[in-house]
């Protein structure tokens, strides 16, 4: 995906919805939040007026939005785009560690030591999966 600058929102311009597709958000008088007419939402401008970030007390990740001049485009954090190749990392390096392990082993204490290695190898990269996925 390409990097594109993102455009000053302006709180007395109209806007789609972010969250639905035929929602309009509308300013609201006397505060930097703007509301949908359509799903109730209410998203407030953050980031020196680039980025809309959804109000939903009930959900503790909050949703943040850029708008480049067309649509909204989900702003994710510099940390959240190299998260996914760091966990196909991790999940190649538990296989090429524990297949190996578990091939030589001949058996007795040292199979099911090394079985037990490999299957923490092996959830620590699903944990990391279902994390990156949330």
């Amino acid at each position: 995906m390409r990097w594109q600058k993102p455009v000053k929102i302006d709180l007395n311009c109209e806007y789609p919805c972010p969250c639905r597709r035929k929602g309009r958000l509308l300013p609201i008088i006397l505060t930097e939040a703007m509301g949908c007419d359509r799903c109730q939402q209410i998203f407030v401008v953050t980031d020196k007026e680039e980025c809309i970030e959804q109000l939903n007390p009930s959900y503790p990740y909050k949703k943040k939005w850029r708008w480049n001049g067309k649509r909204w485009i989900f702003a994710q954090k510099p940390w959240q785009e190299s998260y996914f190749y760091f966990m196909i990392s991790c999940f190649l390096a538990c296989l090429l560690v524990s297949t190996p392990l578990l091939i030589t082993l001949t058996g007795g204490f040292q199979l099911i030591s090394g079985i037990i290695v490999g299957l923490i190898l092996i959830l620590l990269s699903i944990s990391l999966w279902l994390a990156y996925h949330r």
